[in-house]
């Protein structure tokens, strides 16, 4: 008898908090069945609280340097096969400019931990958009710093940050990183993060070697505590120039299941079809949403990266640099009834 599976599901939508012991149960015992039942509560739950509109970003990446050597990602520093960018800053603002006429209200720059680009270089940047784009939302994602620094970009008028704690489990943790990265560092950045104000998004990757469904009840459980505006979460894609290029990749089922299992955990949260969600499935992007999620984040530099941001094999870039791009991408959201609104999408999470 399987109904008690359905009992814990609909004790989560009632805003029941669930032990380690029962997110196991119901990660390793689901099945189609069950996760469709997952899935049409968590759309109702997205669409209590963000009705069918479904939240732009624009995403620049705007370096693929990076002074780490994270064991499963394409630009480590350790892969001299990457073939290393700069945006100049002409060329992101440009992005900003053209991501502003199409609708978009929040860029994301992303990238790399790139000693090129100094908190100053940092935070002028932060700035210029800000004062040209004042109802914009800017969020960053670079990177591990220090709280000095996040001080500086959030005084510069930056609204989010984007951090993956990538695992809560600290032996797993070192399982993908060097020796040189530090587990608490990671948290103590989150958490900081968080003290200083801005909208704090975290996440994880699904299906890593060596991960286990009580791995991914411990990460519900962190979501649960530290309560972030955004949760990234993705399938494990393997790069063939890491050191674990040649393991199995994490699957897009598991991750919808999980989409679906956060939505419910955290009704309010901001909650991407990602990427890598995209590219492991055809249609990844478009299940992500009817699992629970409301953010998409198109590309606004992929004619300038051209693909040399791949943090994984075989990376689509999901571009909308142009009103064409942009249209077909409404056009597949309306198809499974959702609205891509033009709108900053704050969080509704009790963020203070």
């Amino acid at each position: 008898m399987r109904e008690h599976l359905y009992d814990k599901i609909d004790r989560l939508e009632a805003g029941e908090s669930l032990d380690r012991e029962t997110y196991t149960e119901l990660i390793e015992k689901r099945d189609e069945e069950l996760a469709g039942y997952l899935f049409a509560k968590a759309a109702q739950m997205r669409e209590k609280f963000y009705g069918s509109r479904i939240y732009i970003r624009g995403l620049i990446e705007f370096t693929n340097y990076c002074r780490n050597d994270c064991y499963y990602c394409g630009i480590r520093k350790g892969n001299r096969r990457a073939e290393r960018y700069r945006l100049e800053r002409e060329e992101i603002l440009e992005c900003c400019t053209k991501g502003y006429s199409l609708g978009f209200r929040t860029f994301v720059l992303q990238g790399g931990e790139d000693p090129w680009y100094t908190d100053d270089r940092i935070t002028e940047l932060v700035r210029t958009i800000k004062k040209k784009y004042s109802d914009c939302a800017v969020t960053l994602s670079v990177g591990e710093k220090e709280r000095e620094s996040y001080e500086r970009y959030f005084e510069a008028g930056a609204d989010r940050y984007l951090l993956r704690h990538e695992t809560i489990c600290e032996k797993h943790y070192k399982t993908l990183h060097p020796p040189s990265m530090s587990y608490a560092h990671r948290q103590e950045c989150l958490k900081n993060l968080k003290d200083i104000g801005f909208q704090t998004g975290c996440g994880f990757m699904v299906g890593t070697p060596g991960q286990t469904a009580e791995d991914l009840a411990d990460e519900l459980l962190f979501l649960k505590e530290f309560q972030p505006a955004m949760v990234g979460i993705g399938p494990f894609i393997p790069h063939r120039d890491t050191p674990l290029g040649n393991q199995v990749p994490g699957s897009a089922e598991l991750t919808l299941y999980l989409l679906g299992l956060i939505r419910l955990l955290l009704p309010k949260v901001l909650l991407p079809a990602t990427t890598a969600l995209g590219t492991i499935s055809h249609d990844g992007r478009e299940r992500g949403i009817l699992a629970g999620a409301n953010v998409v984040m198109p590309n606004l530099s992929a004619s300038l990266v051209q693909g040399k941001y791949e943090l994984y094999d075989h990376k689509i870039y999901t571009g909308a640099e142009n009103a064409a791009e942009l249209e077909l991408l409404r056009s597949r959201m309306k198809q499974i009834g959702c609205e891509v609104t033009v709108d900053r999408g704050d969080t509704k999470m009790d963020t203070r």
